[in-house]
């Protein structure tokens, strides 16, 4: 699976980005599919992931309420709608195919090559 991530920008704290990620290959849906992040000086971590089939979701306790991942299958997508953005939502945004669908990046063996976002205050 080869994933490609787009949709990252300059947004400023209140606003709004959706990303998003389309994946090569016919196996995608049977994938879980989950968003990361780094930013500068900082370890990767977890914002959210989403099941197979896109009825289940989970989210880091920094994203809840304001994130939302969907997919659609049918065109080998996933998206991350980020709202209510705040200056240390900045970073770069990666998206993940795994098949544990936990919270640990070394779960995860297909990696997109990251998209920024920046919020600025």
């Amino acid at each position: 699976v080869q994933l490609q991530a787009s949709g990252g920008g300059l947004v400023q704290a209140g606003g709004s980005l959706r990303l998003s990620c389309v994946a090569s290959g016919r196996t995608f849906s049977s994938y879980y599919m989950a968003w990361f992040r780094q930013a500068p000086g900082k370890e990767r971590e977890f914002v959210g992931v989403i099941s197979w089939a896109g009825g289940s979701t989970s989210y880091a306790d920094s994203a809840k309420g304001r994130f939302a991942i969907s997919r659609d299958n049918g065109k080998n997508k996933v998206h991350l709608q980020m709202n209510s953005l705040k200056p240390e939502d900045t970073a770069v945004y990666y998206c993940a195919a795994g098949r544990s669908g936990w919270n640990n990046p070394s779960t995860y063996n297909y990696w997109g090559q990251g998209t920024l976002v920046t919020v600025s205050s």
